[in-house]
């Protein structure tokens, strides 16, 4: 059998052959490793979080109880690193918004405020509507008694207050009289028993004191660098100066984000095992509050995985489970963190680096559903506060559930985005059926993980309308 001949020409076609396999094989080599490293952070910030629950559970299982010090050994880190994402909140939350409000014209500034405030309205109440329809249809209160309530205490959570002040200084904290004091302090109405009837038991007979709490007035902030925003946007070149130093302390702060999300998965690590640890007793969290844990959870689920990409996909026609993977870091760093406003700088990141969103809309829409936009704090306002009627064995008509669909959507948007925040606020849900504060110890046990995965939806919920403002208005954008 004669061999086929060996030219010049069959050698370098074999060679160039093995050239473009190795070549095609370098390059997909190169996808991976570009994939990897694009994904790093978030794959780590996931990791940490993971890995936060197996090491506080093994801890817990394998030493049992541990004292108060040791605990704040385990979670300094996590402090330090939450520490050090609260001190960018200020900074970001008003340079954004005036930076993206002055740079757009007023008109379309007023259409891109209108769709992100009517998307977060409505979400928030179809959050509210789900929980109501979930806790009514379930009953995880029917089968509960109170035997926890004892064991825990309630002093960080009793406050004498009525739904008419809640409201109130709700407003007043949109206009707080000292632009200083609103980045320290906010504004609470407390009732105190009258001196001359001490035995008054009706709430709104008892005398009124106002007091300064301390904690970020979000919402006065955010009101005051929207109007800063539309004056700079009106004065045009005369005022140029100031805006650029608004778009520069922008750029600053998200450079020193940078820097500090490079820690998350750490930071989130220790804060997650040290939750765990804190825990009395697992056993007694999931026998005595496990249907409601399950109710709750089912609420954000549907809310954050059904709801929420539903209404994204109606309204732009993409894809909202590439979407969320991209947003992924964040939802961790929520979940890790329990504040929507820690959480803000890297929402921002995502969001423009790795969903395309226009910056000025990020920056305009996310602080301000970082501060009014909370569909998991209103789900599990709503659904908590129907729990805690159903093991007292209160029964409650038609019209105690439309008061609580209005009072929970307005607390969820008075709450700051702090971890625990909404906890205080359901006090305000409770007054409306008639349930004192002190009943708040009922769920306390498994509120710490609720908070975070109520954290995350919320975060969820911001981004997805930042994605649909953004969508709506890109031809107004272009225009520019």
């Amino acid at each position: 059998m004669s061999e086929i001949p060996k030219t010049p020409e069959n050698g370098e076609a074999k060679v160039e052959v093995v050239q473009n396999e190795e070549e095609e094989e370098k390059q997909e080599t190169n996808k991976w490793l570009l994939c990897l490293k694009t994904n790093f952070l978030t794959l780590a910030t996931v990791g940490g979080v993971v890995c936060g629950i197996i090491v506080g559970v093994v801890l817990k299982e394998t030493v049992g109880s541990f004292s108060k010090r040791e605990v704040m050994y385990v979670s300094y880190i996590g402090d330090v690193f939450l520490r050090m994402l609260k001190s960018l909140i200020i900074p970001l939350i008003v340079s954004s918004l005036v930076s993206a409000i002055a740079s757009l014209d007023l008109s379309l500034s007023g259409r891109i405020a209108a769709r992100a405030i009517a998307y977060y309205l409505t979400t928030t109440f179809l959050a509210v509507v789900l929980g109501i329809v979930l806790v009514a249809s379930i009953q995880p209160g029917s089968n509960h008694g109170g035997g926890s309530n004892s064991e825990i205490n309630t002093s960080s959570v009793q406050r004498n207050v009525t739904t008419v002040d809640t409201l109130l200084d709700l407003v007043k904290n949109m206009f707080p009289p000292n632009v200083i004091q609103a980045c320290t302090q906010q504004h609470r109405t407390n009732l105190v028993p009258p001196m001359k009837t001490p035995n008054e038991t009706d709430l709104y007979k008892w005398d009124i004191e106002e007091e300064l709490v301390n904690g970020t007035n979000i919402l006065g902030l955010v009101v005051i660098a929207i109007v800063v925003g539309i004056a700079l946007a009106q004065l045009g070149e005369e005022t140029k100066t100031l805006a650029n130093f608004f778009h520069n302390l922008m750029a600053l702060s998200m450079r020193i984000t940078t820097w500090i999300i490079r820690l998350s998965p750490v930071g989130i690590l220790f804060l997650v095992t040290a939750k765990i640890m804190e825990m009395e007793d697992m056993a007694m969290v999931l026998s005595q509050l496990g249907l409601y844990f399950a109710t709750v959870m089912a609420g954000l689920l549907i809310q954050g995985f059904v709801v929420l990409p539903l209404i994204y996909f109606v309204l732009t026609r993409k894809s909202p489970i590439t979407y969320l993977v991209n947003m992924s870091q964040a939802v961790a760093t929520a979940f890790g963190t329990a504040s929507s406003s820690a959480t803000l700088p890297i929402t921002i990141q995502c969001l423009e680096e790795k969903n395309g969103i226009d910056p000025r809309v990020a920056r305009f829409a996310l602080p301000i559903g970082a501060a009014i936009n909370m569909d998991g704090t209103a789900l599990y306002e709503a659904i908590a506060a129907i729990f805690i009627a159903q093991v007292r064995g209160v029964d409650l008509s038609i019209g105690s559930y439309i008061a609580i669909s209005i009072t929970a959507t307005a607390a969820s948007i008075g709450a700051a985005g702090i971890p625990q925040a909404g906890l205080v606020t359901l006090v305000m849900v409770l007054d409306t059926v008639g349930l004192p504060a002190e009943d708040v110890s009922l769920i306390l046990a498994v509120d710490w993980l609720l908070d975070r995965f109520r954290t995350a939806i919320n975060v969820m919920g911001d981004a997805y309308g930042a994605g649909i403002v953004h969508f709506r208005s890109k031809k107004e954008l272009q225009n520019l």
